[in-house]
């Protein structure tokens, strides 16, 4: 998924909106029905759409955090692997994103 977003520490980061990425993968609890109920893809993009609607937006790991803590509160996810980049990072070299990826699990 692809947000435009107003994040990081910079003063321009504050001003000029830049894409974020987001990646979201889960897993769902084991069930005995091969054919039960489905998890609504729109409820993990509405997760990360929600995360990053902040006014101000200062990392990547509270992004991260903020979209795995909803898709576990999303159906029956268990566990869930959220990584969100940055791919216009201005840095003294080459660079294709800086990215921070995040586990958790409904226990942890």
């Amino acid at each position: 998924m692809r947000f435009h977003v107003r994040i990081g520490v910079l003063p321009h980061e504050h001003d000029v909106a830049q894409p974020v990425e987001v990646d979201v993968t889960v897993w769902r609890a084991p069930t005995d029905d091969t054919r039960g109920e489905v998890l609504d893809y729109r409820a993990l993009y509405d997760a990360a759409s929600t995360a990053t609607r902040g006014e101000r937006l200062l990392y990547l790991e509270d992004v991260a955090s903020d979209v795995a803590d909803r898709a576990l509160a999303t159906g029956d996810v268990e566990r869930v692997r959220v990584a969100v980049r940055k791919p216009h990072v201005a840095l003294g070299g080459p660079l294709d994103f800086a990215e921070v990826v995040l586990e958790r699990t409904r226990d942890a």
